[in-house]
């Protein structure tokens, strides 16, 4: 499938995450939302989990890069971002979700910034857009 967007963010931040996906579908756009996996489910995606409760469980995977499930959601997240059109990076976000920033830009991908970054970040300039609020971003995909 392909996306318009495809959204970074922590899971801890899931309440917003899942909100800006819900409006951007509402513009009538596609976007790939990593909380709802595009159809991977597994133990951890459970968008009804208490995000702190997820992050313990998922922070403490054992030998955690063999773990099949850990690299089934990897896959899964790396061909979204291949298969989208930008990335947004939601603030607070993340180490993975800064990766996937880094990869999206890699890729030749947009990246869309929503959030306020109030201290100077040299690597933040791979951003092309940035918006202080999601209502911003919102307004700007008519």
């Amino acid at each position: 499938m392909k996306y318009d967007y495809f959204i970074a963010s922590r899971w801890r931040n899931r309440d917003s995450v899942l909100e800006l996906a819900r409006k951007i579908r509402e513009k009538g756009k596609t976007v790939y939302c990593f909380i709802e996996g595009d159809g991977v489910e597994h133990k951890w995606r459970d968008a009804k989990r208490d995000p702190e409760e997820f992050m313990q469980d998922y922070e403490s995977v054992p030998d955690w890069h063999k773990d099949f499930t850990v690299k089934e959601v990897f896959h899964a997240d790396m061909n979204a971002l291949k298969d989208s059109e930008a990335l947004i990076l939601l603030l607070p976000a993340g180490k993975s979700a800064h990766i996937e920033a880094g990869a999206a830009y890699g890729m030749g991908k947009r990246c869309i910034l929503i959030g306020e970054q109030k201290e100077t970040e040299s690597l933040y300039l791979i951003f092309e857009k940035f918006y202080s609020s999601v209502e911003d971003f919102l307004g700007s995909i008519g």
